[in-house]
């Protein structure tokens, strides 16, 4: 007992470094939006939401946001399922390639996307050469492209998360299962599925902050018609130098955040019948 006491000690510096560097500095941006002279107040919450062009901006944001996490649950899934049941020197490279785009800047990735999404790009020119159009569709520059090019950002994290789960879990409660009438794909849903939960929660986390806070490809491939918190944020600081109004749509995130991951962690235990 001693010796372990003593090792809760080395989380003393982590600890230190996150206090000073992260929750003074949020502090200090956020407790004037809320406390001035006259003491609590919340107004400039209020005219935020409402405003009418704030709050739909919050929605698209929210929007996109939930939308990605959806489509990199349902593509991750499958996906992370074949890796983990695959041989084990298959397995390292098929990690390797999934995690590959992650080492390639965002803003690149982004570029490409707008190559291919424009209006000479390769899906326009591939619908045209088929027949399928006549003139170039408005790909680019709209939620549709946010959402691709945030699911792209952001699918490695959830297969990465579910593949650290289910290739612990053992082919023999597959078999088991099957061996008692079970479908392969009712066994999946039955034994692996709710197995996965805790990996589901940690990569839908992940995606979903990440493409709640994300800022470059929104901004390149959604344009200033499509704008999110995050590119919202940017235009206070950098274009208007309006930093407090900032710190208000910063809380908000941030509020919104944790808040649709407590949801998200309810939802997954009710999922989960172990209650894991």
């Amino acid at each position: 007992m001693k010796k372990n006491k003593w090792l809760y000690l080395l989380l003393i510096p982590g600890i230190a470094l996150i206090f000073i560097f992260l929750f003074i500095p949020l502090v200090y941006i956020i407790l004037p939006t809320f406390v001035d002279k006259t003491g609590i107040n919340f107004q400039q919450y209020i005219a935020f939401f409402k405003d009418q062009y704030y709050v739909e901006i919050f929605k698209r944001t929210l929007n996109i946001a939930l939308i990605t996490s959806v489509i990199s649950v349902v593509l991750g899934i499958p996906v992370a399922y074949f890796i983990s049941r695959s041989n084990k020197n298959i397995r390292g490279v098929l990690i390797a390639c999934t995690v590959f785009p992650l080492l390639t800047n965002s803003v690149v990735r982004s570029f490409a996307w707008m190559t291919i999404l424009g209006k000479n790009g390769i899906v326009n020119t591939f619908l045209m050469n088929i027949g399928l159009i006549k003139e170039p569709v408005k790909l680019l520059y709209t939620e549709f492209a946010i959402i691709i090019g945030t699911v792209y950002l952001f699918l490695p994290l959830m297969i990465v998360s579910l593949v650290g789960v289910m290739e612990n879990i053992e082919n023999d409660l597959l078999e088991a299962a099957e061996s008692l009438g079970a479908s392969r794909i009712k066994a999946f849903f039955k034994v692996i599925f709710p197995l996965s939960i805790p990996g589901l929660i940690v990569g839908s986390v992940l995606v979903f902050t990440g493409a709640l806070t994300t800022y470059t490809t929104p901004q390149l491939l959604g344009g200033n018609k499509n704008m999110v918190l995050s590119t919202l944020i940017y235009q206070k600081t950098m274009t208007l130098g309006d930093w407090n109004s900032a710190s208000v749509v910063a809380a908000i995130m941030s509020i919104s955040t944790v808040t649709v991951i407590f949801i998200i962690n309810k939802l997954a235990s009710r999922l989960n019948e172990r209650g894991v």
